[in-house]
This record gives structure tokens, sequence and C-alpha cells, in this order.
């Protein structure tokens, strides 16, 4: 009897967690599609340039400071394309940026769209994502602003403005 209860139990905590959510997957044309984060780019053929970019590249670290205070309690909605060379450059830095600054990873929804800029389950509606990657920066549940594509000034400066309310307009808002 003790037995049939461990394994219901284990049964009941295995099928809670994996409704939560589902982890991105490979699509016919080999990118990832749905949810993901750093581990999900761990293979290949993702690892090769995640790793170079990731290992290469050295944030200004006087901002990372700064962006040690302005991330606490901010969210984090991002879109990228494991077939877009944008996101291919910037997602990793991100990643980079995000650890150094002490961001806590599970305040970071990371959703990798198809070529069409979609997935299966329509995670992208809503949030007006037209080129990726595009970084979704919240407070208290309101959008503070977004990163589009590629930076204005330097990928961690860009954020630092978003997250602590500077001017800031990423390079496809046109509005005055």
């Amino acid at each position: 009897m003790k037995k049939l209860i461990l394994i219901a139990f284990i049964g009941l905590f295995v099928s809670c967690n994996a409704q939560q959510k589902v982890t991105a997957v490979k699509n016919t044309s080999g990118d990832l599609v749905g949810f993901a984060d750093k581990e999900s780019f761990n293979q290949a053929p993702y690892k090769a340039w995640f790793a170079q970019k990731f290992d290469t590249y050295s944030p200004d670290v006087t901002t990372i400071a700064s962006l040690k205070k302005g991330l606490k309690g901010i969210t984090i909605k991002g879109f990228m394309g494991t077939w877009c060379g944008d996101s291919k450059r910037e997602t990793p830095r991100f990643f980079k940026i995000l650890e150094q600054a002490d961001f806590k990873m599970k305040n970071l929804e990371l959703i990798t769209v198809n070529r069409s800029k979609k997935t299966p389950g329509n995670l992208q509606d809503g949030f007006n994502v037209f080129k990726v990657p595009t970084f979704i920066f919240y407070k208290d549940g309101k959008e503070m602003g977004r990163y589009v594509e590629y930076a204005r000034e330097s990928l961690e400066k860009d954020i630092l403005k978003i997250v602590t309310g500077l001017p800031y307009k990423h390079s496809y808002d046109r509005s005055k």
C-alpha cells in the first residue's frame, strides 16, 4: 500500500510539473520553437554559436554594476529565432549580461519563434513581435520598454536605459 501511495504521489508531482511549460522543440526546419532557457542552446547546432557568442562577449562592467540595482523587480519576456543572425548574436550576450547582473532567471520567459515569428500555441499573440530578438521589460506588470533586434548604444546600456526609465527608443520606434 505504501508503494502504491508513493507511486501515485510521484506520478502526480511529475504530471503537475510537466503541465507548467512545454520546452522548445526542433521544428521541421531544425529551429527551436516554444519556451526556451539557456540549457535549450546546449545542443547541436545551437551550442556552437551560443557558446562562442556567450564566451567572447565582455559586457561593460560599470553598466553591469548599475544593472544589478536596475533589474530588481523586473520581469522580462523575450522572443528570438534560432534561424536569425541578430538573435544568434544578441541572445547569448543577453544571457551573459543577466547572469553578471545577478538577475533571477525565473523572471525571464524566453520564447523561440519560427521564421514567421509564430509558435504552435500562438505564444507571440498580443506582444507585437515583428523583429527578433525582442526583449520586453516589465515592472509591476506594466511594460517599461523593449529592445528590438539590435542596440542603439550597446545591449547592456540600452537595457539600463529601459529599466531605469531614461529616454529610450528601439531602432524601429517611430513614435514622437
